[in-house]
């Protein structure tokens, strides 16, 4: 069975050149020029991955984001838009969005930034991860620190899981930053600790020991 894509991109002439684009690649596109009309075919159609532009008319992709995570809907979503301010990819990830480019790009990186989610829904890893008392299910996204549920924006869930495949393994930021927001951020960006961060807070809410360790100027690390 293939694999189903939803584009939803107002601007014509670039959402079939993407459909097309695609559809060589061996994917089925359906495209969307109306947010609204959007997040009705998200929901009804469930595709394996959705590509989403931030300016649309009715709903922006901003907002589709928050109503599909808000209803427990885990499906990629790749952001498209041409905001390339720090602040702005964060509210873009915050949001619920899993991956984030900027306009303009060059399709070589488009295609590449679908396979990676495309992979990442094929491949056989195990479903749950453990590590101490943190549980991880990949299958229905739910966190748990001891019996505790814990309640992740998607890129929180994507920096942790990436954390927890690769337990007691310092993870440089340039590994992060490739692997989790597949990108590289030009100057000196701290979203990483940004992320680190927020992530502390909700595993050490009820003073449980800290998991996620600093490597002071390599990156981060998994251990007791």
């Amino acid at each position: 069975m293939s694999t189903q894509i939803l584009l939803v991109e107002d601007e014509e002439a670039l959402a079939q050149f993407l459909k097309q684009e695609l559809t060589y690649e061996g994917y089925e596109v359906t495209v969307e020029q109306d947010g609204m009309n959007g997040l009705v075919k998200a929901r009804e159609s469930n595709p394996d991955l959705i590509i989403l532009d931030w300016m649309l008319p009715r709903l922006s992709g901003i907002e589709i984001c928050r109503r599909l995570r808000t209803s427990h809907n885990h499906v990629p979503i790749i952001l498209l838009t041409a905001k390339d301010e720090v602040s702005d990819r964060v509210t873009g990830l915050d949001s619920g969005a899993n991956d984030y480019i900027i306009k303009p790009f060059s399709l070589e990186e488009f295609l590449a930034r679908v396979r990676v989610h495309i992979r990442h829904l094929q491949e056989p890893n195990a479903d749950l991860l453990t590590f101490y008392d943190l549980s991880l299910d990949r299958k229905t996204r739910e966190v748990r620190r001891a019996n505790r549920l814990i309640d992740l924006t998607a890129k929180e869930y994507d920096l942790l899981e990436y954390l927890m495949s690769h337990p007691r393994q310092v993870m440089t930021r340039n590994q992060i930053l490739e692997q989790v927001w597949g990108y590289d951020f030009m100057g000196d960006s701290n979203i990483i600790e940004v992320y680190v961060r927020y992530l502390r807070i909700k595993l050490e809410l009820e003073g449980e020991p800290r998991l996620i360790q600093t490597i002071r100027s390599v990156g981060y690390v998994l251990r007791e």
